[in-house]
C-alpha cells in the first residue's frame, strides 16, 4: 500500500480532505512542468519561466479533475549528468517526489528531439511500480503532434501530446490521471484543517531552509551556500511534542538593487509569493544570521508582518557560532533596531544543531493562541476601569475625552473598539498605554493588536434627557 504524506491545509479542497493521491510532474528543465503544474491547479502557483530550473524544491498543490480530489506535486528539471551541485540536489529531490508519488505525469518538449536527461527520466521510471504516464508538451500544431511520438521508440504504450500553455489535451491528461488514481485515504486518518501556520521568512542565506529541514527531520528544502537557492514557497506539515503545524518556507527577499536584471522577473515573482505566504500565515518567523545582525532589509520585512497583523517572531540563527556574551550583544543590537515592534520575541537558535527550537515551537504555538484569543466582555471592562483609574486621558486640543467600555470586535489579529466621546481627542501616546496595558494583562506578546477609538452614539435615553432639559 502506498504510503501518504500528510499534505497542506492551506490548498484543500472544500471538503478539507487531506489523506489525498499524489501525482508528481517531472522532467527534464524547461519542458513546461510548471505550466503544466498551474494548468492542472487551476491557478498560478508555480514559478514559470524561461530561465532552466526555476522550479527547484518541491511544490505541492491540491486540485481536483473529473470529480476526483489529489494533490500535484511540482518538481525542479531532472538531469542527473549535471555536474553542478545544485542539479544534483535537484535530481534527487526528483527521485523522492518520485518515491512518495501514486502516480507520475513524465513531461518532455514534444516540439524537440529527446535529450540524454529525457531518456535518464525515462530510465528512472521504468524501474518504479507506479504508474507513468507520459505526455508530449508545446504541441500546438498537427505537424507538431507528429513529431511528439518519438517516446514510442522507447516502448512507451501511451503518450499524450498536450500544450499547457494553450490547454489543449488537458481533457485528455486529466482522464488518463484518473484512470489510475487510487483512493484517498479514509476520513478518519486525514489530517485536520485548522492548523496553525508559520510563514518562515527573511533575507537569502540565513538559514531558513536549514531551519526547515531540522524541523521535519530530512533534506525536503534544497540547501545550498548561494543565496536565492529557495524561490517558491514550500507548506510542509511539522509534529512536535503533540502539536501539529504547517510551515512555509519561503524564498529569499533581497533588496532591489541586488537583483541582476536578467533575473528580476523570477526575483519579483519569488517576493509575491513569499509577501502572499505571510498573508496567509498565523505568525511569521524571521530569520536573521545571528552574526551579521538585522539590517535594513530585516526591519522590513518584519513590517511587512506587522503591517500584515501576523504574530511575529526573531528568531537569530546560527547562534552555534557565538558565545554568550556575543549573543547577548546580538540580543541589544536587535532589540534596537526593531525599535517600532519592542514586543516580538527575540530567540537564539541553531538551525544546525537544534538548540533553541523547543523555544522557538513553544512561542509558536502561545502566539498562535494569542492571535486567536478572545477577551469576555466583562472580564475586559474590569480591566479597562482599571485602566482608567491608574491613568485617565489627558486634555486634548481644549476637550476631555471620556472613555465608556472596550468591546473586542475580531480575532486573528485581536481587534478591540474603545467607546469614547471625542475619539480625536485621545492623545497617541494614551492610545499607545492603552495598547501596552492590553498587551501585558493579557499576554500578546509577539501580536500587533490593534485598538480603536470611535464616538459613541446617543441612545434614545439621552436624546430624551437632552429635549427635558431644554
Amino acid at each position: 500500500m502506498t504510503k501518504h504524506r500528510k499534505q497542506l491545509p492551506d490548498r484543500m479542497t472544500p471538503a478539507g480532505a487531506t489523506g489525498l493521491p499524489l501525482v508528481a510532474v517531472v522532467g527534464r528543465p524547461n519542458v513546461g512542468k510548471s505550466t503544466l503544474f498551474n494548468r492542472l491547479a487551476r491557478r498560478r502557483l508555480a514559478i514559470v519561466h524561461d530561465e532552466p530550473g526555476v522550479t527547484r524544491d518541491r511544490h505541492y498543490a491540491n486540485t481536483n479533475a473529473l470529480g476526483r480530489d489529489f494533490t500535484l506535486i511540482d518538481t525542479g528539471g531532472f538531469d542527473p549528468d549535471d555536474d553542478d551541485p545544485m542539479k544534483a540536489g535537484i535530481a534527487e529531490h526528483v527521485r523522492e517526489a518520485v518515491a512518495e508519488a501514486d502516480v507520475i505525469v513524465f513531461v518532455c518538449d514534444g516540439s524537440a528531439e529527446l535529450t540524454g536527461a529525457d531518456r535518464a527520466a525515462i530510465e528512472l521510471l521504468r524501474r518504479t511500480d507506479k504508474p507513468v504516464i507520459y505526455a508530449a508538451n508545446k504541441v500546438d500544431s498537427p505537424k507538431v503532434e507528429a513529431q511528439s511520438f518519438e517516446l514510442y521508440r522507447f516502448g512507451v504504450n501511451r503518450v499524450i501530446p498536450v500544450s499547457a500553455l494553450h490547454g489543449r489535451g488537458m481533457t485528455e491528461l486529466e482522464s488518463a490521471i484518473m484512470e489510475v488514481l487510487p483512493e484517498p485515504m479514509p476520513l478518519s486518518l486525514q489530517l485536520g484543517l485548522d492548523l496553525p501556520r508559520v510563514a518562515v521568512v527573511g533575507r537569502p542565506n540565513a538559514g531558513k531552509s536549514s531551519l526547515m529541514n531540522r524541523l521535519l527531520g530530512e533534506s525536503r528544502m534544497l540547501v545550498d551556500e548561494r543565496p536565492g537557492t529557495t524561490r517558491d514557497a514550500i507548506d510542509a506539515v511539522v509534529e512536535r511534542d503533540g502539536k501539529t503545524f504547517v510551515f512555509i518556507d519561503t524564498a529569499g527577499i533581497r533588496k532591489k538593487g541586488k537583483v541582476t536584471k536578467a533575473a528580476d522577473d523570477v526575483e519579483s515573482a519569488s517576493v509575491m509569493h513569499s509577501v502572499k505566504s505571510m498573508e496567509r500565515s498565523h505568525v511569521t518567523v524571521l530569520i536573521v544570521d545571528a552574526k551579521d545582525g538585522v539590517a535594513e532589509q530585516d526591519a522590513k520585512i518584519l513590517g511587512l508582518a506587522n503591517d500584515r497583523g501576523r504574530g511575529m517572531i526573531i528568531a537569530l540563527n546560527k547562534g552555534d557560532l557565538l558565545d554568550k556574551v556575543q549573543m547577548a550583544k546580538a540580543i541589544e543590537a536587535t532589540r534596537e533596531k526593531i525599535s517600532f515592534a519592542p514586543f516580538v520575541p527575540i530567540l537564539p537558535i541553531s538551525a544546525k544543531t537544534g538548540r533553541g527550537l523547543t523555544e522557538l515551537m513553544e512561542t509558536v504555538a502561545q502566539l498562535y493562541a494569542a492571535y486567536r484569543s478572545r477577551v469576555g466582555t466583562g472580564e475586559l471592562n474590569r480591566f479597562f476601569e482599571q485602566v482608567i483609574e491608574t491613568r485617565s486621558p489627558p486634555t486634548q486640543g481644549g476637550k476631555a475625552p471620556r472613555l465608556y467600555f472596550i468591546t473586542q470586535a475580531e480575532t486573528s489579529p485581536p481587534t478591540f473598539i474603545v467607546m469614547a466621546s471625542a475619539p480625536d481627542a485621545v492623545h497617541f501616546s494614551y492610545q499607545r498605554y492603552v495598547l501596552n496595558q492590553l498587551r501585558k494583562h493579557f499576554g500578546f506578546d509577539g501580536i500587533p493588536i490593534r485598538v480603536l477609538y470611535k464616538e459613541r452614539r446617543r441612545g434614545r435615553k439621552d436624546k430624551d434627557k437632552k429635549a427635558a432639559d431644554d
